[in-house]
C-alpha cells in the first residue's frame, strides 16, 4: 500500500509568484508537494488532476527562513517545491487563471 491514496495528497497548491509566472511561459509549473513525495509520485499526481503530459520534474527542498516577532524568533516552514514540464501544448488551466 502506498503513503498516498489520492494524488491531491502528493499535490498541496501551486506556487504563485513573479518567478513561476514567467516560468509558466516556458510551459514549466511550479507546485508545493508533499515531503516525502518521489518525482515519479508527482509526475503521476500531475496527469491525473490535471490531465496533461509531464515531460519532466525537478525537485528542491527550501529550508524555513528565520523570523522575528517582537522579542521572540522562529522558521518558517520547510517545503518541497516541484518544477514540472509539461509536453509542447500542454496547458494547465486552473494556473493560468489566475
Amino acid at each position: 500500500m502506498s503513503l498516498f491514496e489520492n494524488p491531491r495528497d502528493i499535490i498541496i497548491r501551486p506556487v504563485i509568484s513573479e518567478k513561476s509566472t514567467q516560468l509558466m511561459e516556458g510551459n514549466k509549473y511550479t507546485f508545493i508537494v508533499h515531503p516525502r513525495a518521489n518525482k515519479s509520485q508527482i509526475k503521476k499526481a500531475v496527469e491525473a488532476i490535471f490531465k496533461v503530459s509531464v515531460t519532466k520534474v525537478n525537485t528542491v527542498k527550501v529550508r524555513g527562513k528565520l523570523r522575528r516577532q517582537g522579542r521572540t524568533q522562529g522558521y518558517t516552514p520547510a517545503r518541497k517545491k516541484a518544477i514540472v514540464t509539461l509536453k509542447p501544448g500542454d496547458k494547465i488551466q486552473i494556473v493560468e487563471g489566475l
